[in-house]
């Protein structure tokens, strides 16, 4: 089946040209009578949809909720016009088996040969269009979800140079500035992104508390009673998650993860796979992390039931059949997304919504 994101062509391509394969077409989904429950005080027929990535602009969210994904996330935006990386941004990984912490550690092959691919690494860093672009697209995106549907705008911070102080006040500010600018587009809820490096960064703003705190008050203080997600990266260890969820989970409404596992990537030749400085190591995701997404849904789970919290949590991760969306909302998620998998196999909406169950009202 033809994937939606075209891997072949330049992320330009695809967001000018795009989505590509069935999300071009009539969908066959029809959802009939009232929504089957709710996902942070919205209505939502099923708690399925598309994370933060492939949905690049207001026509590919509109093609995911025409094929029954019914919350979507539109791809990551800041406050300034960025550049992805180089094409390729995105590759298929070969792999036997998952992609384990210490796998992780090893070399990983990635090549073009998207045959029966299950697992993929993708290298954008993050791309945005100026403010002026994306504010009134995502507007059309908010507009495009129908009864029961939901979209919700992901944004993150840009690190400026400077110093130490001023930096810092500054990566608050702007995190601030891209919520307000979200929040201005009429999304019903907000994720703030803080699992993917700024700016080449090796560390992620999820794995600093402190930071993370300071950011995601402010972030709440400027857009008051707004739903804010954060979305988070494989945690090793559970006592770092453990002070993440319990420095924000007052300020907050629910935690998305995971969004991707870092390898090392190679292409058959042993060379690096992803041309340029600082490509060495790239995000994977698919079916390799799913054992990734599932144990983060039952340890944030777990922090929930004993912290007597009542976030929600959003299940990201491997997700490829109606088998991993049942494990995912059996092991605690509220709403089940899938990219890598929606992405390679679009029809995959369709048949979870005979598979779905009623969402937990958050």
């Amino acid at each position: 089946m033809i994937p939606f994101y075209d891997p072949l062509r330049t992320y330009e391509d695809n967001f000018a040209q795009g989505p590509f394969g069935v999300f071009r077409e009539p969908s066959p989904y029809f959802c009939a009578g009232s929504p089957r429950g709710s996902f942070l005080g919205h209505p939502v027929n099923r708690p399925f949809g598309i994370p933060a990535g492939p949905l690049l602009n207001a026509a590919f969210c509109a093609a995911a909720f025409r094929h029954g994904y019914d919350v979507n996330v539109y791809k990551t935006v800041r406050t300034r016009s960025r550049q992805a990386h180089p094409f390729p941004n995105t590759l298929a990984v070969h792999l036997d088996g998952q992609l384990t912490v210490a796998r992780a550690g090893l070399p990983v092959v990635a090549d073009d040969d998207f045959r029966h691919v299950t697992s993929i690494t993708n290298s954008f860093g993050v791309p945005s269009r100026d403010p002026d672009e994306w504010q009134p697209d995502m507007a059309r995106a908010v507009t495009a979800a129908g009864p029961g549907q939901l979209l919700v705008g992901s944004f993150q911070g840009t690190r400026d140079d400077g110093s130490a102080g001023d930096r810092e006040a500054a990566f608050v500010a702007d995190h601030v500035r891209a919520a307000t600018l979200v929040a201005e587009t009429g999304a019903r809820v907000l994720e703030m992104n803080l699992s993917c490096p700024n700016e080449g960064a090796s560390d992620l703003l999820c794995f600093d508390t402190p930071m993370a705190a300071k950011v995601v008050d402010a972030v709440k203080n400027a857009v008051g009673d707004l739903p804010l997600i954060l979305k988070l990266a494989y945690f090793r260890e559970d006592p770092p998650l453990a002070r993440l969820v319990a420095a924000t989970r007052d300020i907050v409404q629910g935690y998305a993860a995971v969004n991707t596992m870092s390898a090392s990537l190679v292409g058959p030749d042993g060379r690096q796979a992803l041309p340029g400085e600082g490509r060495d190591v790239g995000g994977v995701c698919g079916a390799a992390i799913s054992w990734a997404g599932l144990e983060m849904v039952g340890r944030l789970a777990t922090l929930r039931d004993r912290g007597r919290n009542d976030f929600s949590i959003i299940g990201v991760g491997g997700v490829r059949t109606e088998e991993d969306y049942s494990a995912m909302r059996h092991a605690g998620a509220d709403v089940v997304m899938s990219a890598t998998g929606a992405m390679f196999d679009p029809l995959l909406g369709v048949r979870i919504q005979g598979a779905a169950e009623g969402v937990r009202s958050h």
